[in-house]
């Protein structure tokens, strides 16, 4: 019987006749459950929207946030992006202020939330984001004023990218960053940020010094000693550097992905330029895009409906998208923009269709089919297996029956509607504790151990990642 839809997950229940069902059951009869995607927006590993709490200025976009405010009423919100100057971090050669990043960090990491990070060296709002105290040791640098490029007089401070003292102290500097992030669990990704303004890539607002792709190769190869572990992002802009596809084309090769910073600074065509780069990336990658400061780009008239930046998401086949202002101002401005976005950002594993016997045998097996889609942009590149978990009447696990035959990581993805369905058939042998009687199955994906891990869009959920799809009955020989 199938229910009235009405947004919600519907559960579709059927008894069906399969032959095999016949042969493990000794009956003629199956069950078929064929559930609605309920259209909740998803927590998920390896995808999500990111929060700018630090934006380079220290003031955007999380200081107005009470330390108890976790943003809970952001669906989708997975990763905290800590981008700040280096100088915030070692006021004094060898003397790290670690708090800086680890007091929001764990605001977030307490919530099952990941942090993300850029250290930059060169900004136009403060003179020195590269410490005083590396000019001091005899590093060259210059003098710029944005917009107007090198000046004697200017008010801000950029090293020269390939002077050897500052590469000697941001080298240390890396070491100890990565001696405590590398590798670790609660951190996404890390923006290979210590070349050009605001750690972008490129020095159009700072001392408009066109670099050559190998200085842009010695900072990459900087991050890529030390963080051997951790994804690392390149900017797109490193494309801007002389021979600068050299660069970009070397970060590749090196298994950094892409970020593409600011779309939606213009309007129309010129809203994003570098989806092509995406596409040597996103099969194996998650790719991350970060829209242009929210309330600049309305204010411009560039923003319009958001629509752009939507169009971005799926051309770059993106996992991460960003919260580029102050957060709740963003959500109540472009509800229907970001629920859209939601449902397709990352990926979004859909159960077609699951079958299983009505009946079968205590000790024997159960002949188990799940078809798959992927509903949405990129590839799931956690990955993970199908299991079904039967529980007792009191909730109790009863048998957990994971399918390893079926790598979610392999699920094609498509245009809005049109992702193809992948199906596996599975004998999985029963547990020989496991007693007559009914039990509840749950669905759920994740290690091939039948840990869930990832969320899917289906009601019934048991909190903990795994979701109710109907029942079976288990008899004695």
């Amino acid at each position: 019987m199938r229910g009235i839809c009405g947004g919600l997950a519907i559960l579709v229940l059927g008894v069906v006749p399969i032959a095999h069902a016949a042969e493990a059951a000794g009956g003629d009869r199956a069950v078929a459950v064929r559930p609605e995607d309920n259209g909740a927006v998803l927590d998920n590993p390896g995808m999500g929207w990111v929060f700018h709490y630090y934006d380079n200025v220290p003031a955007n976009y999380g200081s107005k946030l009470a330390p108890s405010d976790t943003l809970d009423d952001f669906p989708g919100l997975t990763v905290i992006y800590l981008r700040i100057p280096w100088s915030y971090l070692e006021p004094e050669e060898g003397r790290f202020a670690w708090s800086v990043l680890d007091t929001p960090a764990q605001r977030w990491i307490a919530k099952g939330k990941q942090i993300a990070l850029r250290i930059s060296c060169s900004e136009s709002w403060m003179r020195y984001a590269t410490p005083a105290w590396v000019e001091k040791a005899g590093a060259k640098g210059y003098n710029f004023r944005a917009g107007k490029g090198v000046v004697a007089d200017g008010p801000f401070w950029e090293p020269d990218y390939n002077d050897p003292v500052f590469l000697e102290k941001l080298d240390r500097f890396l070491a100890a960053l990565a001696a405590r992030y590398d590798g670790s669990p609660e951190v996404a990704f890390v923006d290979v940020g210590s070349f050009g303004v605001w750690g972008e890539g490129h020095t159009f607002h700072s001392s408009a010094i066109r670099y050559p792709a190998q200085t842009v190769i010695r900072h990459i190869d900087l991050h890529l000693k030390h963080f051997k572990k951790t994804l690392l992002a390149a900017n797109d802009d490193f494309t801007f550097a002389q021979e600068g596809q050299r660069a970009i084309d070397y970060a590749f090769q090196r298994g950094l992905t892409l970020r593409d910073d600011s779309i939606l600074v213009q309007a129309g065509k010129n809203a994003y330029f570098h989806a092509d780069l995406a596409q040597h990336v996103w099969p194996r990658l998650p790719v991350i895009l970060e829209s242009e400061h929210y309330g600049g780009s309305r204010d411009r008239g560039c923003w319009q409906d958001g629509g752009l930046y939507l169009k971005a998401m799926e051309e770059y086949h993106a996992s991460y998208v960003s919260i580029h202002w102050w957060p709740r101002e963003f959500r109540d401005a472009n509800k229907e923009l970001i629920a859209r976005m939601s449902r397709r950002l990352g990926y979004r594993l859909q159960l077609a269709e699951a079958r299983w016997p009505a009946k079968v045998k205590q000790s024997g097996a159960i002949q188990l089919t799940t078809a798959w889609r992927n509903a949405g942009v990129a590839p799931c590149l956690p990955g993970g297996y199908p299991a079904i978990t039967l529980k007792d009447a009191k909730g109790g696990i009863a048998a957990v029956l994971a399918d390893p035959g079926l790598e979610v990581r392999s699920l094609a993805v498509g245009p809005p509607g049109q992702a193809p369905v992948k199906s596996n058939a599975a004998d999985l042998l029963l547990p020989f504790q496991l007693t007559p009687g009914t039990y509840q199955v749950f669905i759920s994906v994740g290690t091939c151990t039948g840990t869930p891990r990832i969320a899917l869009p289906l009601d019934g959920g048991d909190s903990q990642r795994r979701y109710a799809i109907g029942k079976l009955d288990v008899v004695a020989p």
